[in-house]
């Protein structure tokens, strides 16, 4: 089986964060530039993990000012 893609694992691990409460809604994700330092990456795998976040309705970009984790529906 092959290796997930980069933005994948980055993606499961924002969303991972989220669900177990140490990212809030309405918390502001750590930058573009902090998470390729973190977790090794360029900043397109950080654009297209960010990019199916917000597709899947867990961040939501505000333009200028950075992502946020979104309000989750309860259930």
């Amino acid at each position: 089986m092959p290796a997930k893609a980069k933005w994948a694992q980055l993606a499961d691990n924002i969303r991972e964060r989220i669900e177990s409460g140490e990212l809030a809604p309405g918390d502001k994700l750590p930058s573009t530039a902090q998470l390729k330092l973190e977790h090794g990456v360029s900043a397109t795998v950080v654009r297209q993990a960010i990019l199916v976040l917000q597709m899947q309705g867990w961040v939501e970009g505000v333009h200028g000012v950075g992502v946020f984790v979104a309000e989750r529906p309860a259930g």
